[in-house]
């Protein structure tokens, strides 16, 4: 009897070393489960909320959006282990054990809008070029970025520059901004398109007793110095980066006097103009263009998507001929779905106005719809500032 109550004890002493180990393996698990549920809770949220902006621009309504401030969720680990002996069988000698267990979630999520002078600013400022750029060398196809943020193209003749809005009601401009980007397109289809800032180096003179030797030390950090000692002077050299230039050769094989005039005509463009120059002699050449393209606010984008839905509806523009051949040219920048019913097999559907608001997920252009989706969201958290933490009215719903 005294040898069998050894093993038991012992068999008990596992019981509960492995609840123990069981509890450090389940909290690390069940905290991963929770923030990829509340992340995928946060994401559907703000899809939805522009798809409900789209609505409300569709409406001439005022756009809103709030956002998850705080997620703070407390998680309760219990467990309970013990031993009983066996109802049947020998009492003496079969200990069974006893366990237990429970976990208790308890989050608090804070709301807040987002709203004020600042986002307000941000909401109707149009993109700098630099946005598109960073978006451009993620390799987003340039038709799609340009259909969704340019609101018109300029396109300089010898008379001067002519603007074309991307606009469906605006026939003349529309076609031509449509032919334009999908030239560009083929060009990045053929990875013939470069996308990149001008470099060019800048020199100033300045008098020589002007600089003191603690001055001297700063300047050699910034720039490139030559004394000069027949007029006791110095000159300063450094490499400037300059505004982004759209081509189709590779700009820093221009002499640096065609970089510096092509930099001085840049500079004279607004921050959210995009310029472009198609040159003969390279890929795309046989239409030579030049110009900019001019970006529109995230305010403006809304609005564009949703008087698309009914007012003004894109349609199929041709490309020129003289562009080669394009891969994709969809008739929407993005096919959204309006349907009195719920429509099925679409994963982003959200209710709004009595109506159902989807983005096309099905079909050819299911891919090109879902990257149209994306930087429309990438966009949206280009322009959203951090949603403040403290200081501002918010819901919190705690459970």
């Amino acid at each position: 009897m005294k040898n069998s109550a050894v093993p038991s004890a012992w068999f008990s002493v596992g019981i509960i070393t492995c609840l123990l180990v069981l509890s450090g393996c389940l909290s690390p698990i069940t905290l991963t489960r929770a923030v990829i549920a509340y992340d995928d809770a946060i994401t559907e949220s703000q899809s939805k909320q522009l798809l409900v902006n789209i609505a409300r621009a569709q409406h001439h309504q005022p756009i809103h959006f709030t956002g998850v401030s705080n997620v703070a969720a407390t998680f309760d680990f219990r467990f309970t282990a013990g031993a009983t002996p066996a109802l049947t069988g020998d009492a003496s000698r079969t200990i069974l054990p006893v366990i237990g267990g429970s976990v208790a979630e308890n989050p608090t999520i804070s709301i807040a809008p987002i709203e004020g002078e600042e986002f307000t600013k941000r909401l109707l400022t149009p993109f700098h070029e630099a946005k598109l750029t960073l978006l451009l060398r993620q390799g987003i196809d340039i038709d799609l970025l340009l259909r969704l943020m340019a609101k018109e193209l300029r396109v300089n003749h010898h008379d001067g520059a002519i603007a074309y809005r991307n606009s469906p009601s605006d026939k003349v401009g529309y076609e031509m901004f449509r032919r334009v980007v999908l030239h560009l397109s083929s060009i990045q289809d053929h990875n013939s398109l470069y996308v990149e800032p001008l470099s060019i180096e800048r020199s100033w003179t300045i008098p020589a007793d002007s600089v003191t030797a603690e001055g001297f030390k700063t300047l050699e950090q910034e720039y490139r110095v030559v004394y000069n000692a027949k007029d006791k002077t110095f000159t300063l050299r450094k490499q400037v980066e300059g505004g982004t230039l759209i081509t189709n050769y590779d700009p820093n094989l221009l002499s640096h006097e065609e970089r510096t005039r092509l930099q001085n005509e840049n500079e004279q463009g607004l921050p959210h103009d995009v310029t472009f120059d198609i040159r003969p002699g390279h890929y795309g050449g046989d239409w030579p263009l030049k110009g900019d393209f001019r970006l529109r606010s995230f305010n403006a984008i809304l609005n564009f998507l949703g008087l698309s839905l009914a007012e003004e509806p894109e349609y199929h523009i041709e490309k020129d001929s003289r562009t080669p051949e394009v891969m994709e040219n969809p008739v929407k920048t993005m096919d959204l779905i309006l349907s009195p019913s719920a429509p099925s097999g679409l994963d982003l559907v959200m209710k709004s106005h009595r109506n159902y608001y989807a983005v096309n997920t099905t079909g050819p252009q299911a891919r090109w719809n879902r990257e149209a989706f994306k930087l429309l969201s990438q966009l949206f958290q280009m322009t959203v500032t951090e949603i403040s933490r403290a200081g501002v009215p918010s819901i919190t719903i705690a459970k």
